[in-house]
């Protein structure tokens, strides 16, 4: 409310200015300030598109024409009175505008853009053409000033009206983005696959954004006609939209008056500058240029930015209190299950789910746990309608969801989180609970006081203790879990969907988490959990189902899964590899007669402010083969970036062969022969097999025939294919091609980050046979694998991460002794 009340005071204002300028001015002025005018107003229309949907359009000046011509082809050859004619410009411009925002749900960014335009340049080409209505080239002249009530307006009179419609606009803006619409709007802008979980239509969003983006062009469009008395397609060229699209960048995007200031700079600055002819361009785009430069979030964001720095901190947020009696807002007096049947998907030939059959109970916590790849978060995609099964169903209860697009199961009393938090960041903290209760619905009952108290409550119930009103980007990692969850339950959901809630959470929060998890499922509501804290999943669930290379496996109580073989089976692996024979000394420590190669001291990394390696030590000896063990979320990929020089946020010591690599970038790193295969190949998928391969001998000047041949000796697979298009490739011959990329640079130490992730069976021992050929041809290997008994059959030494903590250093035989590795993988 402050908010409206501040672009209130600016729109009158700017009516004042306008005004009194007028008022003494002559008709060229008039003029310039009515173009000022009608330049805000499409301003405003597209700070709607941009600000509020996050949709890019360059082809609006293709709506300014729709508008100046239909206002200006009625008034003149039917007669129409002014104001019937300002409505038709908006209804035909908006009815554009809905019609241009079906590609924007098929394509966005720099490709929405491409689309738009293509429409400016039709616009322009069949206005251009139709000559018996729009004359053609020569356009429409001696288009007359509107009669208003019998009155004929002035020139400067008509701009005053154009001030004034800017003045109610810019407030309008602003009411727009706080209500309803506006919540929905810039929620699918900010996350849009968090915004369709939770019950928005994407589609009716982005017809509605640019209809009302493209209305309030035409009405410009119709001004613009009738001030300059002459129209043509040479009126509207393509430079007029990207003036436009700058013109709100330099005002701020988002900001109610940024589009009003924006029209300001572009309008006066040139005439300001008239003067000095030739060079008035030129001081016009240095000057653009400083002010983006200086204020990246516009002039308004820029000041608005600076009083918020200066200006006195806000009170505190004081909780709503909450009778011990009084009900949870989201109970349910009645549970209701979940049931899947025989659901199955594939992609590409690879069968990521195949007859999962599954209950999920309502009022109980379900756990659904697995090693990396089993197809945990691919079955909560299923189910929660961003994909579609290849077979089986699914229902809540009666209600069979089966095939339902994800607004519609959102809205079905399903709500879920994401593995990686999906806030809608530009937002407060109370919109995104508000979000969540309006369901991402258009159409409902009216935001009230009494919805923002239950938004309040929710966030009291999961633990927020901060500030309502702040932004959800500014939020600590913790906060950011808790206001998901709360954002989840706003919706009043049967069945709250979690995926990784406790990722990156310290050992007192994942504990207040299980808590709040308690609560929720004793409030009537069932919980299914994804999650790789086995402790945190033994403590809080009813029920364990565990999936294995899209399988399941085993159900039953944290206990009977616990001892299941075929679970310890899945995570550990079962002890039997065709490659035990290529491992030499298996069970003895290999000592590197020539010392260690690679030395971590005491390193401690973080991402903001969660941190997820704490003290870690350890060492890598020349020619051995040295494994890090731990489950998802222990800090092992993390390890992995630092020493390669991929995280810099750390504190500690990385020596390589004798050198301090801590502060040096990735490239000098590899350059110095420490090779990196990333977790999940991230191979070059335009380009061929072969050149991925020649492009990772970079940093030893190009590969020799000779050596690209042994490359394939190795990998005979990759000579077959060799001018294929890496993306075209299977998992296993991307991660052959990763592997292979990374020999090329002749590499003294090689680090493997997951390399079996997402393989099959038969794949992963090819792999390993390989690796294993690599350490007994004395290669240095640093391995992180979810295959926890391959990797320890293949190393020489053994070391076991837990939450960023490094627990057990020493042989293969001594971890598997110590029990260290069960309690880990599987609490």
């Amino acid at each position: 409310m402050k908010t409206l009340r501040v672009d209130w005071i600016i729109g009158l204002l700017w009516l004042a200015g306008g005004t009194l300028a007028l008022a003494v001015t002559n008709e060229y002025h008039a003029l310039v300030i009515g173009t000022v005018a009608c330049t805000a107003m499409v301003g405003i229309g597209l700070n709607v598109l941009m600000g509020l949907a996050g949709q890019t359009s360059l082809g609006h000046a293709a709506f300014y024409a729709i508008g100046a011509y239909t206002s200006t082809i009625l008034a003149t050859r039917f007669g129409v009175p002014y104001i019937w004619t300002l409505l038709a410009a908006a209804a035909v411009s908006g009815a554009a505008g809905a019609f241009l925002s079906l590609p924007a749900l098929r394509v966005k960014g720099p490709y929405l853009a491409m689309v738009t335009i293509a429409f400016g340049y039709f616009v322009e080409q069949g206005i251009a053409d139709w000559k018996d209505v729009t004359g053609g080239w020569n356009g429409i002249m001696n288009i007359p000033h509107p009669n208003l009530f019998g009155y004929d307006l002035s020139s400067a009179q008509l701009a005053w009206v154009a001030v004034l419609l800017v003045a109610l606009l810019v407030p309008a803006f602003s009411w727009l983005a706080g209500s309803r619409w506006g919540i929905v709007m810039r929620a699918t802008r900010d996350a849009e696959v968090a915004a369709s979980s939770l019950g928005a239509n994407l589609m009716a969003v982005r017809v509605i954004a640019f209809s009302i983006s493209a209305a309030i062009t035409g009405v410009a469009g119709s001004f613009f006609a009738s001030l300059n008395g002459f129209i043509s397609p040479e009126s509207f060229p393509f430079f007029q939209s990207i003036t436009f699209l700058l013109m709100v960048m330099i005002g701020g995007v988002g900001m109610a008056s940024g589009p009003l200031a924006g029209a300001l700079a572009v309008i006066l600055l040139p005439e300001a500058l008239s003067s000095l002819a030739e060079y008035r361009l030129l001081f016009f785009g240095a000057l653009l240029l400083i002010v983006l430069l200086i204020a990246p979030n516009g002039m308004v964001g820029g000041v608005t930015g600076l009083l918020r720095r200066y200006s006195p901190l806000p009170a505190p947020h004081l909780p709503v209190a909450i009778s011990q009696n009084e009900p949870l807002w989201f109970s349910r007096s009645q549970t209701v299950d979940f049931q899947i049947s025989d659901l199955g998907i594939t992609f590409g030939g690879n069968q990521a789910l195949a007859a999962v059959t599954l209950t999920l109970g309502g009022g109980y916590v379900t756990s659904l746990i697995g090693p990396n790849g089993a197809g945990k978060t691919s079955l909560l995609n299923l189910i929660t309608g961003f994909y579609t099964p290849s077979s089986g169903s699914f229902s809540l209860g009666n209600l069979d969801l089966t095939g339902l697009p994800g607004y519609r199961i959102g809205r079905s009393a399903i709500s879920r989180s994401f593995q990686t938090s999906q806030l809608f960041g530009d937002m407060t903290v109370l919109e995104n609970v508000m979000f969540g209760m309006l369901q991402g619905k258009l159409w409902g009952s009216k935001v009230t006081g009494q919805s923002k108290r239950h938004c309040e409550t929710l966030l009291n119930f999961v633990g927020f203790a901060g500030d309502v009103n702040a932004k959800a980007s500014s939020l600590a990692h913790v906060d950011r879990r808790l206001l998901e969850i709360a954002r989840a339950l706003a919706s009043r959901p049967a069945m709250l969907l979690l995926d990784e809630p406790a990722a990156g959470l310290s050992a007192e929060e994942k504990q207040q988490l299980g808590v709040i998890i308690k609560r929720i499922a004793q409030a009537g509501v069932g919980v299914l959990i994804v999650e790789h804290d086995m402790a945190l999943v033994m403590g809080i669930s009813h029920r364990i189902h565990v999936l294995d290379a899209g399988r399941l496996i085993a159900s039953g109580t944290p206990d009977e899964v616990k001892l299941n073989p075929k679970v310890k089976a899945a995570y550990l692996g079962d002890g039997q590899h065709k490659f035990h024979a290529l491992v030499e000394d298996n069970k003895a420590d290999r000592v590197s007669t020539r010392g260690d190669v690679l030395v971590v001291g005491n390193l401690c990394a973080n991402y903001g402010a969660a941190d997820v390696l704490h003290d870690v030590n350890l060492s890598v000896g020349y020619g051995q083969t040295v494994c890090v063990l731990g489950a998802n979320g222990a800090g092992k990929s993390s390890l992995m970036r630092v020493i390669s020089g991929l995280h810099q946020a750390f504190r500690g010591a990385v020596a390589f062969d004798g050198q301090d690599i801590s502060n040096m970038p990735a490239h000098r790193i590899a350059a110095l022969g420490l090779v990196m295969v990333p977790e999940g190949r991230q191979v070059f998928t335009e380009l061929s097999v072969q050149d991925n391969i020649i492009i990772g001998a970079h940093t030893r000047g190009g590969l020799s025939t000779e050596s690209l041949e042994s490359l394939y000796l190795m990998f005979p697979k990759l000579k077959a294919i060799r001018t294929r298009r890496a993306g075209l490739l299977s998992g296993g011959e991307q991660q052959m091609l990763a592997v292979a990329r990374g020999l090329a640079a002749s590499p003294r130490m090689m680090l493997l980050d997951e390399p079996s992730l997402g393989l099959a069976p038969a794949i992963v021992e090819d792999l390993f046979m390989t690796l294993a050929r690599l350490r007994r041809d004395g290669m240095t290997l640093l391995l992180v694998d979810q295959m926890a008994d391959m990797a320890m059959a293949l190393s020489d030494r053994a070391n076991l991460l837990n939450t960023g903590v490094l627990v057990f250093s020493g042989t293969p035989e001594q971890l598997r002794q110590t029990g260290h590795l069960d309690r880990a993988y599987l609490g």
